[in-house]
């Protein structure tokens, strides 16, 4: 194996600001605001304040869900954060979430807002809220969770190893590859493992765990993520592809998938959402307006 540069780390790690990369900009080891801006607030019990990334879409995939089976309370307005210009260093955006991290909730249906952050957290937090998708049934429910908090915990290895290093460092490092997409394949090849028994993750119906697992590990199957289909021979994983396609077939997550998308067809795009109508009355001028 052959090295992209000779290195040896300093005995005390300095920031570099010039360090590459597509987020260099943006990236720093701080955290706290960097602007003073206020969170626009709309007229739903629900704010979400996001990009369709994977994390994001777990959100606005699961309230489309809920709105389907008929949870008025359900309601929310989308608001576009924009982290590649920093919204989500906003003192605004820091209030709800203090990692500075989409996606973030507020919940303004009770008598005190209540604030929501981490992906994971707002999926268990809407599932107890409207009681769907989140077995009650201990031994069930375990299953669940575990399977939610696998999603949570294996991912990172996804995005910010095989992700950064595939398709967006500056610098391409063989050894970081290897190692990155070794783990990503193990881990498609555990989810594929247990979809070779199970319908879906966490037994024989869609729960959160589901929700949470499709934005990433479907997005890998169909070859949405990093460009890394082919190179990670996705279409290996018969089963992931057979529970990716079942999923990718509902209403609700062709929907949720669309909300605060930028990027792709602009017939995919929702910037940001409002009200129920919005997918049948946005247009391509409203879209391009928005950019």
């Amino acid at each position: 194996m052959a090295d992209t540069t000779d290195y040896t780390p300093p005995k005390v790690w300095t920031w570099n600001k010039a360090n590459g990369g597509e987020f260099a900009s943006i990236n720093r080891p701080i955290a706290g605001p960097t602007h003073e801006k206020e969170l626009p607030v709309g007229k739903h019990p629900l704010q979400l304040y996001s990009l369709a990334t994977p994390n994001g879409q777990k959100v606005t995939i699961m309230l489309e869900e809920l709105l389907a089976l008929g949870h008025s309370g359900a309601e929310y307005d989308a608001w576009l954060i924009r982290i590649g210009q920093g919204d989500q260093f906003s003192s605004g955006f820091v209030e709800v979430n203090p990692n500075s991290k989409i996606p973030a909730l507020m919940d303004r249906s009770g008598d005190k807002p209540i604030r929501v952050f981490e992906s994971g957290a707002i999926l268990v937090y809407l599932a107890e809220k409207f009681g769907e998708f989140l077995p009650t049934e201990p031994a069930a429910r375990a299953e669940c969770l575990s399977w939610l908090f696998w999603q949570m915990g294996s991912t990172p290895y996804v995005g910010g190893g095989l992700g950064h290093f595939y398709a967006y460092a500056p610098v391409k490092i063989e050894y970081a590859i290897d190692r990155f997409a070794m783990e990503t394949k193990r881990l498609l090849d555990v989810l594929d493992r247990r979809l070779a028994e199970s319908e879906y993750l966490a037994g024989p119906d869609y729960t959160i765990a589901d929700i949470a697992a499709f934005p990433w590990y479907g997005g890998l199957a169909k070859g949405w993520q990093y460009g890394a289909g082919e190179f990670l021979s996705v279409q290996d994983y018969k089963n992931v592809q057979r529970w990716a396609d079942t999923i990718l077939a509902r209403p609700a997550v062709k929907r949720g998938r669309m909300v605060n998308r930028m990027t792709g067809e602009l017939s995919e795009q929702l910037r940001e959402r409002h009200d129920a109508g919005d997918f049948e009355t946005k247009t391509q001028d409203k879209l391009e307006a928005a950019q």
